[in-house]
């Protein structure tokens, strides 16, 4: 029978409850944050100090470093404390407030990646007006709209969900708040309005992959123009991780929040989970600087004046 009393707190029971398993969970999860935190701090710090980056491309690599940093905090954080603690519990406004930053994030991810393979389209399809197509104004103006426009759309969200208190079940099969399983505790009502609101919400991340792919396409068409076939593998090898890292961000966001609801704690939903929570922040910072020439020519640049001063 349902609890008929207002849910005060939310039990997250995604993982494990073997204290071994707990403690290994833990410890990957400390890993990956760490480093995913050390590798997008640096990328930051690289791209304000160095001037020789200060283009385009790498103000919006700078935000989605950034965008990285706190979006792989919203969940992780609590999951690793949860299972060093051996308590699976976060309170409703704790909840709610995961479900806002993650929703803000999420959406703020999807806009810079759309952005930044428009911005790679012009720089690769159009080199000679890309410095008047992409000028520094236009970036720091689609980069505030950007911001804006996903913070406001997660209120809407956000107030759509809790819009009600939560008089259900207080379980969630899920290491956070995520949003199909939350959905699954409210009235029969607020699911409805949200369902129809997430309904839209996918048409427009359809939208964005559809200019994404097409941009790619465009991409990779000029690149099989080039006769150097050494240029040509060069290409592929920078923008296929990234078409791959964006499609599997989308295609499991998508299946999670359109697919079924699992009433228990399954393998494939954890996996799922953590293909598009923790895995884009990740991998981002490797595809999209790390394997860079010119960022590694500034890594190199920031040891040796270090390395001067300290002489």
């Amino acid at each position: 029978m349902d609890n008929l009393t207002e849910v005060t707190e939310f039990l997250l029971m995604g993982f494990s409850d073997i204290c071994e398993l707990q403690i290994l969970h833990a410890g990957l999860f400390l890993l990956i944050y760490v480093t995913t935190l050390v590798w997008n701090l640096l990328i930051m710090i690289i791209i304000t100090f160095d001037q020789y980056l200060h283009r385009p491309m790498y103000f919006f690599l700078k935000n989605l470093s950034f965008l990285d940093l706190c979006y792989i905090s919203v969940t992780v954080p609590k999951s690793i404390h949860s299972s060093l603690t051996h308590s699976n519990s976060i309170s409703y406004l704790g909840c709610v407030a995961q479900i806002y930053f993650f929703f803000a994030l999420a959406s703020a991810e999807l806009a810079f990646l759309t952005v930044m393979s428009y911005d790679r389209y012009v720089a690769i399809c159009h080199p000679l007006q890309y410095e008047a197509i992409m000028t520094s104004e236009k970036c720091h103006y689609i980069a505030a709209i950007a911001w804006l426009s996903c913070f406001i759309y997660a209120a809407v969200h956000t107030g759509n969900i809790f819009g009600e208190p939560i008089s259900r079940y207080n379980i969630i099969h899920q290491f956070f708040c995520d949003i199909p399983h939350v959905l699954a505790l409210v009235s029969h009502e607020v699911f409805f309005v949200e369902f129809v609101t997430l309904v839209l919400s996918s048409c427009f991340v359809l939208g964005c992959f559809v200019l994404m792919i097409i941009s790619y396409i465009q991409i990779f068409s000029t690149v099989l123009k080039i006769p150097s076939v050494e240029s040509r593998a060069k290409a592929f090898s920078t923008c296929s991780p990234q078409l791959i890292v964006i499609m599997l961000f989308l295609t499991t966001g998508l299946f999670a929040a359109l697919g079924p609801i699992a009433k228990t704690s399954s393998i494939q939903d954890l996996v799922i989970a953590v293909a598009y929570t923790v895995l884009p922040p990740f991998l981002n910072p490797i595809i999209y600087s790390l394997r860079n020439r010119e960022i590694k020519g500034a890594i190199w640049r920031i040891f040796g004046k270090i390395n001067s001063l300290q002489k």
